[in-house]
């Protein structure tokens, strides 16, 4: 029998450990290179290298005690009870309980509270609070959590987001400094920590007393979906990773809105992920970044936004830091496993068929060109014989770029994303290698139910029809005039858990247009992957059913018939074709790259047929 690695002792260990503290004999622990998570008593922890560096060790220890802290000391249906429905409120209040049941760990046992430390730093290396410029960039939910982990532990801010700490700490503790003390002496009791949390809360303005609604309000306006019932969790959301967005994104998925027919087959490791939003934060207090100008809405659609003020244009390392990036390109590569091999024959397939039409082609025995090497062996036999030039034919293969825009929304979660990744991935490649430009972009929101826009149209009165109502987010992962090698690792950041929300697809599908149409190659396509319908709660409940939808159509009509870009698009699991007219549907993801290839080559093979007539 092999003896086992230290690796393998370490598991055995830290699963051991884990069910220790959480008191649950049943506890499993999982690795892998994705975000850490749990859901129930399954947890999934960072696999550290087979040397077991000690930095590595201590966070897969850290996240395991946590997640076994919370199993031990949190009781889901409790906390949902008066989870606040305000967004903001809602992810501070789920923030304060995992401070809770940290610190009845980390006070305890000094093994912990060092565990739980560097579990900390990771969490918190993505966090918007580290790009904090002023107060209003900086995530309350983080800050709160941070100087409630410092009055409660005694453990200090990491020094890392000192800085943003000391734009909000003096605004926190004025109003809520002394309900500290109180919390404290709460913390073996959830029900009536809870309770001081939601005080602290509305000595914050975050929230408001909810045992009397105003009834006649929501009457008035007409909008139940803006009350409790649009953000109230069920106990079955909070088995989840704690992260602030956590029960929000598990009920947005259970609820399906027509996106959930994708995620029907998930097997247990992409269940386990649904639990959880990762690291990803709160999105509605992500830092604004400018938009790039696009083209004009075409005229005649009836499409607005409400503000676009908290839209972002933003490329994928800026989501994530480098270490983190690395990670999830690595578990891309691991998902690749069985596939290489036939998408990459597909890709060689692509490459013969792109490269043929490449080919130089001469006319010969012409008057003038280029002279003929090759026959003036005839001139040395017959002096007299006229010297002979060949002239090279125009080649119909123009200079082309390819855009490929992939829907980044929750219900591509799991093997699809994966699937769009490794199939970008290796078009990419492909195309590089025949000397076509490719872009990679991808499109969905920053935040579930509306995020700060949903908060700047509540603040305003509420007013009727305001179009779209949430906060895009479109992701540039490769650039057109990028190597592949230099944008490779960024296709990693589609596996990162919290990134993918929902979808707009109409503004996406504009967005793209309007960085493909001042392209200066001759031939431009624009390829959409998407998984069905655009969907936008927060838009779609204050706005006719069919609002994304209509625009998606007439955004679709107007660059066919329009614009000198060629649209082509495919469903997964969706029929698109009713969408748009050159489209395919799969109903196997495992097509995805075959069918990517395919509806290439027909497209530049269409278009020297259309030279040759």
């Amino acid at each position: 029998m092999a003896e086992e690695s230290p690796l393998d002792i370490f598991k055995q260990a830290l699963t051991g450990a884990s069910r220790a503290i959480a008191k649950d004999a049943e506890v499993e622990v999982a690795w892998s290179a994705d975000v850490p998570g749990a859901a129930g008593n399954r947890f999934r922890v960072p696999l550290p290298a087979r040397d077991l560096p000690e930095d590595q060790v201590t966070e897969a220890r850290g996240f395991a005690d946590s997640f076994a802290l919370k199993l031990r000391h949190h009781n889901a249906g409790l906390h949902a009870v008066n989870a606040p429905p305000e967004p903001v409120a809602r992810a501070c209040y789920d923030a304060i309980e995992q401070v809770r049941y940290e610190a009845l760990g980390a006070n305890r046992f000094g093994g912990i509270k060092s565990n739980l430390d560097a579990a900390l730093k990771n969490r918190i290396a993505s966090d918007d609070i580290l790009r904090a410029q002023d107060s209003s960039e900086v995530p309350l939910e983080t800050a709160l959590s941070l100087i409630l982990r410092e009055r409660l532990t005694g453990e200090p801010i990491p020094e890392r987001a000192e800085a943003g700490i000391g734009l909000v700490r003096g605004a926190i503790e004025d109003k809520v400094g002394k309900n500290f003390a109180d919390l404290f002496d709460q913390l073996g009791d959830q029900e009536g920590f809870q309770k001081l949390a939601l005080d602290m809360l509305r000595d914050l303005d975050l929230t408001r007393p909810t045992d009397t609604p105003d009834e006649n309000e929501s009457n008035e306006d007409g909008d139940e979906d803006d009350g409790s019932n649009e953000d109230q969790p069920s106990d079955e959301q909070q088995d989840g990773d704690a992260d602030p967005q956590s029960a929000e994104m598990a009920g947005e998925m259970a609820e399906g809105e027509g996106e959930g027919d994708a995620d029907s087959d998930m097997s247990a490791d992409e269940e386990m992920q649904e639990g959880e939003p990762g690291e990803d934060g709160d999105a509605s207090n992500a830092p604004i970044r400018p938009n790039r100008p696009q083209a004009d809405i075409p005229d005649g659609l009836d499409y607005k936004y409400f503000t676009n003020q908290f839209d972002e244009e933003i490329a994928a390392p800026e989501l994530c830091d480098a270490e983190e990036l690395d990670r999830l390109r690595a578990y891309l590569d691991s998902q690749l496993t069985g596939l290489q091999g036939v998408v990459t024959r597909l890709a060689n397939r692509l490459q013969r068929r792109l490269m043929a039409q490449q080919n130089r082609s001469w006319d010969f025995d012409q008057e003038e060109g280029v002279l003929d090497a090759a026959r003036l062996s005839r001139v040395v036999v017959s002096p007299g014989t006229a010297l002979s030039y060949k002239v090279e034919r125009d080649v119909d293969f123009k200079d082309t770029v390819v855009t490929l825009l992939i829907d980044n929304s929750g219900s591509m979660r799991g093997r699809p994303i994966s699937m769009a990744a490794i199939s970008a991935d290796i078009l990419a490649r492909t195309l590089e290698r025949c000397g076509v430009k490719t872009e990679i972009l991808g499109f969905t929101t920053r935040a579930w139910k509306g995020g700060q826009s949903r908060e700047a149209w509540l603040a305003d009165g509420k007013p009727q029809n305001p179009g779209r109502l949430n906060d895009l987010r479109h992701i540039i992962y490769k650039q057109a005039d990028e190597p592949w090698r230099r944008a490779r690792r960024n296709l990693g950041l589609m596996m990162r858990e919290g990134l993918l929300k929902e979808n707009i697809d109409g503004e996406a599908l504009m967005w793209a247009h309007s960085r493909l149409i001042y392209r200066p190659e001759e031939r431009r396509i624009l390829m959409v992957i998407s998984d069905g319908a655009p969907v936008d709660d927060s838009t779609l409940s204050v706005n006719s059913a069919g609002y994304l939808e209509a625009h998606l159509r007439g955004v679709i009509e107007w660059i066919e018939n329009v614009s000198p870009i060629q649209l082509v698009a495919i469903g997964i699991g969706h029929d698109v074709t009713r969408y748009y007219r050159r489209a395919v549907t799969i109903m196997d993801v495992e097509q995805l790259g075959g069918t990517i290839m395919e509806q290439l080559a027909e497209l530049f093979e269409d278009e020297k047929g259309k030279g040759r007539r």
